[in-house]
């Protein structure tokens, strides 16, 4: 299997799409996303707002919520890999453990096999904060192409 590895954004056709191809994305998850997100979410569980809730809680603190560093496949499958035009068909997610506040999530998109005919691709997803995974599961999607 090919690893290449690519940082950039924009699309990646299916007829240059191979197995082993990856996209990568990092971000630090602050108050000011958990707070945007809850927002936006309307999921303002207090394990992800209220210091005293969350400190009774089997984490002991607040934490981000899953969906929240679980968005970070979509923002690669959207723009990196395989980019604009891409068609989201279904996404299977674990979640492995918490991400606290201030942690950095590095998430990865990975090709793992391709449907040439039907136009499908499936991706591995993993995010990790360090060496520790977070979140693991596989996307489904429908590549552009060029034809």
């Amino acid at each position: 299997m090919k690893d290449m590895i690519l940082e950039d954004t924009g699309t990646v056709h299916l007829e240059d799409l191979e197995p082993g191809m990856a996209r990568h994305l990092t971000k630090t998850i602050g108050e000011r996303e958990i707070q945007l997100f809850a927002e936006v979410s309307e999921d303002r569980n207090p394990i992800h707002l209220c210091d005293k809730a969350a400190g009774a809680s089997i984490f002991g603190q607040r934490i981000a919520h899953g969906m929240l560093s679980a968005s970070l496949f979509s923002a690669i499958i959207g723009e990196r890999l395989p980019g604009h035009g891409t068609i989201y068909l279904g996404q299977n997610l674990r979640f492995k453990a918490p991400v606290r506040i201030g942690d950095t999530v590095t998430a990865e998109v990975r090709v793992a096999d391709i449907d040439r005919a039907k136009k499908r691709v499936t991706l591995h997803c993993t995010a990790w904060v360090g060496d520790i995974a977070v979140i693991e599961g596989d996307a489904l999607v429908l590549a552009p192409s060029r034809g």
